[in-house]
């Protein structure tokens, strides 16, 4: 009865606009047009299109795949940390480039990387991990940062640079399942 209505309705406004003069006319709706040529409806909720999707990999997935973690990712590896850095978190990674590896004294990678050092590697890793999802704005937005290994980071803002310790932050926000990723120019060594 209502898909009735709505076919007669339809059909008296298309006539009454043919006799106005309105020009084109629209083609007289059908069953099926009845029932899908209805407008959308209005939300005010924010469309998914306008929204970054969510990142579907974890953090050791996205260091792994950017490609200038590769010290890093073979440090978590031996470490034994993968599982905890894949897990839930949320976690906020200040991770070392290659080249910031490279910055250590010669020896000092491969001599971590050892299982007789596992202790002192999981400490060093650990000292660049800060609980929760910090963003930039919420990193700036403090002057210390406790660690997963608990000593402190201690945050400087000089202009537009931010130094966590001695290390410059590079690049910030890169967004994983599991928390957040600053990209910074040095090895952050525990006291």
């Amino acid at each position: 009865m209502k898909l009735l209505s709505s076919l007669l309705f339809t059909s008296l406004a298309s006539l009454a606009a043919a006799c106005a003069g309105g020009g084109a006319q629209e083609p007289p709706a059908t069953a099926e047009t009845a029932t899908t040529d209805a407008p959308p409806p209005v939300s005010d909720a924010p469309s998914p299109m306008n929204e970054a999707p969510a990142p579907t990999s974890n953090i050791v997935q996205t260091a792994a795949a950017a490609g200038s973690f590769t010290t890093l990712v073979a440090a978590i590896k031996a470490a034994g940390l993968v599982e905890t850095l894949s897990g839930p978190g949320p976690f906020t990674v200040f991770a070392p480039t290659d080249e910031a590896f490279k910055k250590l004294p010669a020896g000092t990678v491969e001599s971590l990387l050892k299982p007789e050092n596992k202790d002192k590697l999981v400490a060093i890793l650990t000292h660049h991990v800060v609980p929760g999802r910090l963003m930039a704005k919420d990193v700036i937005g403090e002057k210390s940062l406790k660690t997963v290994q608990g000593q402190n980071l201690t945050v400087m803002v000089m202009g537009s640079m931010v130094h966590i310790n001695d290390a410059m932050i590079a690049k910030t926000d890169i967004a994983a399942s599991n928390g957040v990723i600053h990209v910074v120019d040095s090895v952050i060594l525990p006291k």
